[in-house]
């Protein structure tokens, strides 16, 4: 009988295999964040003070609209090729399996967009004394953003092109976390403490762990059925 560490490993591994495969795709998140980026400061003039009081809100808009545009890949394929129905039937719980492809999704989309933030803040001009929380902010907001997004994929993974419904239904759950990650940046930057924004984006995840895995797992039940 498969252990959920063996189960975590063997699903890591294959869609780590197909990422490979499929390696010219992973890179589009963060080359469309990048674009944003860039785009934004074009867009603003390059002036040092107007991008620095902007600079906060563009990262965060730019990370999650990164994060929307492979949202509907998160369990798409697995639906089409039958992958789903197997899991359904493992005796390896299937929220389990959901958190491990939510995770997976996580680190391939946006630690790299994470691991990049410092480069974008200081092409948007961002005060140093905010990278910070900023920093903090991504690591905590991220993760939340992918675990919404896993049950608002799952409602939708029984539908065709069900694109635009996803982006329809999965931003307005994403604003809070928009709203509280850039706005520690925000406080950061007035000499205030930004804890409080960040300790709501903790427990946020705390909360989303326990229960958006089994959400996501009924509602690809419901959707399969």
């Amino acid at each position: 009988m498969p252990t959920l560490a063996g189960s975590a490993a063997a699903l890591v591994a294959r869609d780590l295999r197909l990422l490979w495969h499929r390696r010219g795709d992973a890179f589009q998140p963060v080359l469309f964040a990048v674009l944003v980026v860039v785009l934004f400061g074009l867009a603003l003039g390059g002036e040092r003070t107007t991008l620095a009081g902007v600079s906060a809100g563009v990262l965060w808009v730019a990370v999650l609209l990164s994060g929307l545009l492979a949202l509907d890949t998160l369990f798409r394929g697995d639906a089409e090729d039958g992958s789903l129905e197997q899991w359904m039937l493992s005796p390896v719980p299937l929220a389990w399996l959901v958190l491990v492809r939510t995770a997976v999704h996580w680190a391939t989309t946006a630690l790299p967009l994470i691991l990049a933030a410092p480069l974008l803040a200081e092409l948007m001009q961002l005060p140093r004394m905010q990278l910070p929380a900023l920093l903090a902010g991504l690591a905590l907001g991220t993760p939340l953003l992918s675990l919404i997004g896993a049950v608002v994929a799952a409602l939708t993974v029984g539908m065709r092109r069900s694109g635009i419904l996803l982006a329809l239904l999965a931003l307005p759950l994403y604003v809070p976390v928009l709203v509280f990650g850039a706005g520690s940046v925000a406080l950061a930057g007035q000499g205030q403490d930004p804890t409080g924004g960040l300790l709501l984006l903790a427990a946020g995840l705390v909360l989303a762990l326990v229960l958006a895995p089994v959400t996501a797992a009924a509602a690809i039940r419901i959707a399969l059925h």
